[in-house]
């Protein structure tokens, strides 16, 4: 299964380079397989709340999904990003994107968020 798990990362570019490369490798053989893929993101990083680096990591991955969603249209493939917050059940966030992976039933390119955090805030 293609599941991308973005790791804590601090404000180095060295760290961030290292985890949006892990998950260009990942994403990569998904895509050359034509399978679908997932990645699943702290919320607070989207938002910027958790540092520089953990944003510039969310934020490229969900762009990232965004974009590779048009090519999976041509091919058959889906792509999406699970975002948590802190009090988010691990086993629901990994259920998540385990069903996305496996079978998002034609949804590709979005941004699916687990919890309540985001609710009331001005979000991109």
């Amino acid at each position: 299964m293609n599941i991308h798990w973005a790791a804590e990362v601090g404000d180095d570019w060295l760290e961030i380079r290292d985890e949006l490369d892990r998950a260009f490798q990942m994403s990569q053989g998904a895509a050359q397989a034509e399978e679908s893929f997932v990645y699943v993101v702290h919320h607070d990083d989207l938002l910027g709340r958790r540092g520089m680096g953990g944003a510039m990591v969310a934020a490229g991955l969900l762009s990232a999904a965004r974009t590779a969603a048009i090519e999976g249209s041509r091919k058959g493939w889906t792509v999406n990003v699970v975002a948590f917050d802190d009090d988010a059940d691990p086993e629901e966030v990994r259920g998540w994107a385990e069903r996305l992976a496996a079978d998002s039933q034609g949804v590709s390119g979005e941004l699916i968020r687990l919890g309540p955090t985001h609710l009331g805030k001005a979000l991109p």
